[in-house]
């Protein structure tokens, strides 16, 4: 399809050829145009931006705001909302300026290395706890079910202080979200409403009874201007958590483990030298070719982004998979080099609105994989790679199982 100027439009996200591959696309459009026109899942269109210096420009320049509410900004998905970007929970958290920072400060204590540091004995007990049931059932088995979901749901639970219980409510109200083309309007509102008022009814009986969890401290704290979160900020902040600390390392492990198990030499390589696990993370991150839909700026004013001017009103689409495989940046950028370092990939972003849970989401990945190591040293995958499926139709990257054998 062509725009009004003859400019080619590509349909995004892009297809790949295989559940691990990356699209074809991404080296031709980081060599030859590195702001590409595209059209999103809602019609809309968009620029596409596919090298680590644009990416990294775009993600931390102020200018560009996560205000896809604003007029003109490209709606993501096919309903009319737009996507997750565009829901109220999205817009009850302050998105910039001196408010973010006070926000960001207040929760991000909680994702200190100190505190990860704390945490990784129970995740390891944890995984050791899925995998023993996992074993106990018997060969093959899909990893992502047994190990990949349930880890992060159970760490995100004990971190909000909600009950593990609920993890298939959790589920849909996620789905609901991160979908682009599966649910209509009406069923998006309701989930989101149900999502809402649960979380809700959290944050009210932790403030009656406070625990020793991450929203009941929420409830009492002050920021460094000595206010409290609204409610209203509380809910959206135990809702965007709640989604972000499961689905995205939930699928992240699955892919992890796939594309090292892809090539068997890799495991192998690991099971001789652990030391290699936090490379291997960093390196897993950064080839990971199927992250899902990237992040999306608006800019309400002209801007110059390589040799492109981006008129009053653009949407840009940041891929940080392509940036990943900038061979100006990462030497051997399409082979995976399990002791890569410096490894300066943007798979959590960077700047401002970089991943709030990247230090969460690195110890559970770090741990996951020294227990299946450990646990599992003959760990491979049980079908053919070709034969990997690819989770459609998200805002998050994935697989849809990754069965294994031992």
């Amino acid at each position: 399809m062509e725009r009004d100027d003859g400019e080619q439009l590509l349909d995004y996200p892009l297809s790949a050829r295989g559940a691990l591959d990356p699209p074809e696309e991404w080296e031709r459009l980081r060599q030859r145009c590195p702001v590409a026109g595209v059209r999103l899942p809602s019609g809309d269109e968009a620029s596409l931006v596919t090298r680590h210096e644009d990416v990294k420009q775009v993600l931390s320049d102020p200018r560009f705001t996560r205000d896809l509410g604003a007029p003109g900004a490209a709606r993501i998905s096919a309903n009319e909302s737009g996507g997750v970007f565009n829901t109220s929970m999205a817009s009850a958290l302050p998105q910039s300026g001196e408010a973010h920072q006070r926000w960001r400060r207040m929760v991000s204590k909680w994702f200190t290395a100190k505190r990860m540091a704390t945490m990784r004995p129970g995740i390891e007990s944890m995984a050791e706890r899925l995998l023993d049931e996992m074993v106990e059932k018997g060969s093959p088995a899909d990893l992502k079910a047994a190990l990949g979901f349930p880890l992060p749901v159970w760490v995100i639970c004990d971190m909000l202080g909600v009950p593990e219980a609920d993890r298939d409510r959790f589920a849909h109200w996620s789905d609901t979200l991160l979908n682009l083309t599966r649910y209509g309007q009406e069923e998006i509102d309701a989930a989101q409403r149900e999502f809402a008022a649960y979380m809700a009814d959290h944050v009210e009986a932790k403030r009656a009874e406070p625990g020793d969890d991450l929203l009941s401290a929420l409830t009492t704290e002050t920021d460094s201007a000595g206010e409290r979160l609204s409610d209203e900020t509380l809910v959206a902040t135990g809702q965007g958590l709640l989604v972000a600390g499961h689905e995205t390392t939930a699928n992240m492990i699955g892919k992890m483990v796939a594309v090292l198990l892809s090539d068997r030499r890799r495991w192998q390589q690991l099971l001789e030298d652990g030391s290699l696990v936090r490379t291997a993370v960093e390196e897993a991150l950064r080839y990971d070719a199927n992250p899902g839909f990237g992040m999306p700026r608006y800019i309400g004013e002209q801007a110059h982004l390589a040799d492109a001017t981006l008129p009053e009103g653009t949407t840009v689409v940041c891929s940080m998979a392509a940036a990943n495989r900038d061979e100006s940046v990462f030497d051997n950028a399409e082979d995976m080099t399990l002791g890569r370092s410096p490894n300066p990939h943007l798979a959590f972003g960077v700047g401002a609105h970089s991943c709030l849970g990247q230090a969460l989401a690195r110890t559970e990945l770090q741990t996951v994989l020294e227990v299946l190591l450990r646990r599992l040293p003959s760990l491979e995958l049980a079908v053919p790679v070709d034969e990997l499926r690819r989770v459609d139709g998200l805002v998050v990257g994935g697989l849809r199982e990754v069965p294994v054998r031992w």
